[in-house]
């Protein structure tokens, strides 16, 4: 007990988990396929087309033609870290957004969700939700211990989808980065292994049917299920 108190916990019976692959995840709103620039691209571009604030905090984009974007994405289709997954609304059939694994580290069980961009056409929806949950439930369930996300501290849409989506805020790095000539001071969220089941729980819940009437409109925000989880804050969301 005394070296546990003063070295750490020890970990036992653990081991890495296996990096991500390129099978698709299915859920009920969305589908979460590999990204294929052959077919994807087109209509990711097409979703993005117009929306050049999307990319304000990444260190790349706007993109000026789909062969821009076509090109970008052919780059990446094929890598291990960032991982790149394209959104599919299952009810039109659409790409709406990408995300992607990055910062795999399975010798630690550490690994990070980011380079998540979300066409208006999908935004504050169970679909883009959805996809969030289903990236953070492969990870815990392949054996990740601790799930990132990290964002400009600018950004305070992505600050507050990272506590909506139940990870916990443990600090600002400043002057991390460089991002287009300009400073980034970066936001820190995380999620561990041992909050999950009740992640899991309150991801449930608000995904179920019950939870949305004839309007699609919800019924108990996840916002609220997730705050019985989360140990730490925002203190910037007030």
């Amino acid at each position: 007990m005394e070296d546990q108190a003063r070295l750490g916990q020890p970990v036992t019976g653990w081991q890495a988990p296996p990096r991500p692959d390129h099978a698709a995840m299915e859920g009920r709103f969305v589908r979460l396929e590999p990204l294929q620039a052959d077919l994807h691209a087109a209509d990711l571009f097409r979703a993005f087309s117009g929306h050049d604030a999307l990319w304000d905090y990444m260190p790349y984009g706007p993109f000026v033609s789909a062969g821009a974007y076509h090109r970008w994405a052919k780059e990446r289709e094929d890598g291990a870290d960032p991982r790149f997954f394209v959104l599919r609304d299952r009810a039109t059939g659409h790409c709406g957004g990408i995300a992607s694994y990055l910062r795999i580290d399975p010798a630690v069980g550490s690994i990070e969700v980011g380079h998540i961009c979300i066409a208006p056409e999908l935004q504050r929806s169970p679909a883009a939700t959805e996809a969030m949950w289903l990236m953070m439930d492969w990870a815990f369930r392949a054996g990740y211990r601790r799930y990132e996300w990290k964002c400009n501290a600018l950004n305070l849409a992505s600050r507050r989808a990272a506590q909506r989506l139940g990870l916990s805020y443990e600090g600002t790095f400043r002057q991390h980065t460089i991002v287009k000539g300009r400073n980034r001071d970066t936001a820190w969220f995380a999620a561990i292994d041992s909050e999950y089941p009740a992640l899991a729980e309150a991801f449930g819940a608000w995904l179920a049917p019950a939870n949305f009437d004839a309007e699609g409109r919800q019924r108990e925000s996840l916002s609220d299920l997730t705050r019985l989880v989360r140990p730490g804050a925002d203190p910037a969301l007030g």
